[in-house]
């Protein structure tokens, strides 16, 4: 049985705490940006925790 690639997709979109929680950047901060308050644009900033049903799929496609 060959070994199994991580998803370079998943690799690109997800980070890995050293507690093993997925962490992913926000979504509607990449364009359209001058319509949007800088309040929402701040809160908007900085990573989140996925979802755990999302972090079972996205560690299997990491080989985690």
């Amino acid at each position: 049985m060959p070994k199994m690639k991580t998803h370079s997709g998943m690799k690109k979109r997800v980070r890995i705490t050293g507690t093993g929680k997925v962490r992913r950047e926000q979504t509607g901060v990449r364009h359209l940006a001058e319509a949007k308050t800088s309040k929402r644009k701040r809160r908007l900033s900085g990573t989140v925790e996925v979802a755990p049903a999302f972090a079972k799929k996205a560690k299997k496609l990491l080989g985690i």
